[in-house]
């Protein structure tokens, strides 16, 4: 066989299969190890979005692809983008507007009102804050709170399960048509035009106070320091009820008594056992 015109040979993923084993090992590892459910239904998904991993590897066929995630160098090498391309990375700013006029409306004024933001920062967490929109939204909301409450700070912890997704959200820059939700006030306060006017960058004013981190939902974790406000929003809808129990319980031990968890409008809190009282509709306060 002539090895240099084999290796030189274009690789058509498209026309390998993912097998039943295949699939059925991809399936079990991104669920226990990212708490994402992977049913048969979405095996065309998954085998869509894993071939730009194998041309990049330059591997022929989805098993070849599957023993190199399981071998020990593909554990250290490739897991962080397996799971790039699993996640599903949808936001924008001011998404879920009623969210931002209860945090303007009743969460600050009750927190301020307790002394949090005045005696100490304020702490939000955004939880699986995917390329940035989230938490660059808090930071223009908070900075037009301090505006009219002096003495006030808060800062803003950001984190998500991939590498690159973060590394985005860290450079702050968006294609304009990203900013489309934001009120004009706020883009000429607070973002920065390019040279060509395509693309935004976020002021260094907001970029200070947010910080990004990875974080595993799976694993154990325990945050620094207690939050006073939770967003995780549009989330949990990738997992199955247990793990959505499981995380719940999880944001709970890490949020202050009197301290606000926000989640999406297609969520619910429905039949578990939490120490949570509904405040407003997806609002709820820790007990």
């Amino acid at each position: 066989m002539d090895t240099k015109h084999a290796m030189n040979k274009p690789i058509n993923v498209t026309q390998s299969q993912m097998g039943d084993t295949e699939f059925r090992r991809f399936s079990e590892l991104i669920h226990t190890e990212f708490g994402i459910k992977m049913p048969p239904t979405k095996r065309v998904l998954l085998q869509s979005r894993f071939q730009k991993r194998l041309r990049a590897l330059g591997m022929a066929s989805y098993k070849e692809y599957c023993e190199y995630v399981f071998s020990e160098k593909g554990r250290e090498e490739e897991r962080s983008h397996l799971i790039d391309v699993v996640t599903t990375n949808t936001t924008h700013f001011f998404r879920e507007p009623k969210h931002w006029d209860i945090m303007d409306s009743a969460v600050l004024p009750e927190l301020w009102s307790r002394g949090i933001g005045r005696n100490r920062a304020l702490r939000i967490w955004s939880a699986g804050c995917s390329s940035g929109e989230e938490p660059y939204t808090l930071a223009m909301v908070l900075h037009e709170w301090r505006a009219t409450h002096h003495g006030f700070d808060f800062s803003i912890l950001a984190t998500d399960i991939s590498r690159q997704i973060l590394t985005e959200a860290s450079d702050a820059v968006y294609a304009m048509e990203k900013v489309d939700d934001v009120p004009m006030q706020y883009k000429k306060k607070y973002m920065l035009k390019s040279k060509s006017k395509k693309l935004v960058k976020m002021d260094a004013i907001l970029r200070d106070k947010v910080s990004f981190q990875r974080l595993n939902f799976m694993e154990n974790f325990k945050l620094p320091h207690p939050q006073d406000i939770i967003f995780c929003r549009n989330v949990v809808i990738y997992f199955d009820r247990p793990t959505q129990a499981t995380l719940f319980a999880k944001f709970c031990n890490n949020l202050k008594p009197g301290g606000y968890l926000f989640i999406g409008h297609s969520e619910s809190l429905s039949g578990l056992t939490l120490p949570l009282k509904q405040v407003a509709p997806t609002v709820f306060q820790r007990v």
